[in-house]
């Protein structure tokens, strides 16, 4: 597969911190933004790229000449006038033999590019945009996907608060076809986010591929700042999913918010008070923040799963405005027993994933590579506890919710809520 990285940007933000020295030039740790994509293609396999250079393309060119000390091929083009993130894509098109990894190159990125292109080729996607929660969706450009993770809708800024969006954001890295580059215009300045997918999205088969992978814009002097902290720290490397991953389950009705039973319309969820403090401290630690929640609220048919999703995109709204994010949600909508009124029968089916199932979390251990023997589930049920047992993960139970009552089996350790569980988390590590 060939790689296009964007290398042509002004940089105007970050003049004041290297005066004459292109964006994609600025050193994170001891090497350029720029020389850690290569690598990372490289180790990835992926050797032919293209670089698009504008301005100072003299530093680039000097620096990495054919790209052979890196074990690649480095070509270049040099667009004659900025053309935003597209022109230069089109102005190269009868260089693309093949589907392309379109990189930009001012965004720190490590992730494992392998698993990327395993789901663009196994989806059969002509253009997979890579995706992820960030902890400001309010001042983000959003995407909307469906349930098989297919693109239906793009949400850019500013939006209307008469709805709720989940938080999930365009991350700058893109796998296309070249169905993709017969939709593009010679010459004209566009960008891919706000001018061309947002009206392809319907005529293509667009995929999101969700990530907790390290992906970051450092295009002002704070953003490079806490890049090369991140890059110090060793929390760049370490959310490679090539690395194993280690995650807090959370239980939602009765942990993250209030159990009303059977929550069935946006009103009706409430979040707790500590809810997105707590949530915060999750993401600020080396752990992933996943819901694990059974909601048979859909296979009783007092709900949709349209309908759940709009209950979830209000959890993420309600946690980005506190800065706070899920990096997945798993839901279970089936229930195996019959007899209630209305019933959506497509759903009475004895699955894989209800609680005390441990299939959700075995899910997400697939899609996060997690290793289950360092994770935990802070859940208020019987259910939680055995799903937790099954996957072998440690189990906290809270006084919230169902407080634990009436359960057979005991969680292996207990505290107030949701606040305190991930404090304890925390304090063992």
């Amino acid at each position: 597969m060939q790689a296009v990285i964007l290398a042509g940007g002004l940089g105007t933000r970050l003049q004041e911190v290297a005066p004459n020295v292109p964006k994609s030039m600025m050193l994170v740790g001891d090497k350029p933004l720029l020389e850690h994509q290569i690598i990372l293609l490289q180790q990835n396999g992926i050797t032919d790229i293209i670089l698009v250079v504008n301005h100072l393309k003299e530093f680039i060119q000097v620096h990495f000449s054919n790209g052979s000390r890196w074990g690649v091929e480095i070509s270049y083009y040099e667009e004659k006038s900025p053309l935003g993130t597209v022109g230069g894509i089109k102005a190269i098109e009868d260089s693309l033999t093949e589907d392309f990894l379109v990189l930009y190159g001012d965004v720190m990125v490590d992730m494992d590019i392998q698993r990327l292109i395993n789901f663009h080729q196994q989806t059969h996607s002509d253009c997979t945009l890579v995706l992820h929660p960030n902890d400001h969706p309010f001042d983000s450009d959003l995407v909307e996907l469906d349930q098989l993770n297919q693109v239906t809708e793009f949400h850019p800024k500013p939006r209307s608060n008469s709805r709720y969006y989940r938080n999930m954001v365009n991350a700058g890295m893109y796998v296309l076809s070249k169905k993709v580059l017969s939709h593009l215009e010679r010459n004209k300045k566009a960008d891919f986010g706000k001018d061309v997918f947002p009206v392809i999205h319907n005529k293509l088969k667009m995929m999101g591929y969700n990530t907790s992978e390290y992906l970051k814009d450092m295009g002002t002097p704070e953003r490079l700042e806490q890049v090369n902290r991140d890059f110090v720290s060793g929390r760049i490397q370490s959310r490679n999913l090539r690395n194993k991953q280690k995650a807090i389950f959370l239980d939602r009705d009765g942990v993250l918010n209030i159990d009303t039973d059977l929550i069935k319309t946006p009103k009706e969820l409430e979040l707790y008070p500590f809810a997105t403090s707590a949530t915060r401290k999750i993401n600020e630690s080396g752990y992933l923040a996943i819901v694990i929640t059974n909601q048979s609220a859909v296979a009783r048919n007092l709900c949709t799963e349209a309908g759940l999703r709009v209950i979830h995109n209000k959890l993420d709204t309600l946690l980005g405005e506190g800065h706070a994010k899920l990096d997945a949600l798993y839901y279970c909508p089936h229930h195996p027993h019959g007899g209630f009124p209305e019933e959506n029968v497509a759903y009475k089916v004895d699955c894989h994933c209800r609680k005390p199932k441990p299939g959700m979390l075995l899910d997400a251990a697939r899609d996060f590579n997690l290793d289950l023997s360092r994770c935990w589930f802070i859940g208020d049920s019987e259910r939680d506890v055995r799903a937790g047992q099954a996957a072998g993960v440690k189990t906290i139970g809270v006084r919230t919710g169902h407080a634990m009552i009436g359960s057979a089996v005991q969680p292996d350790f207990m505290v107030e809520d949701m606040e305190d569980a991930v404090s304890f988390i925390l304090k063992q590590e």
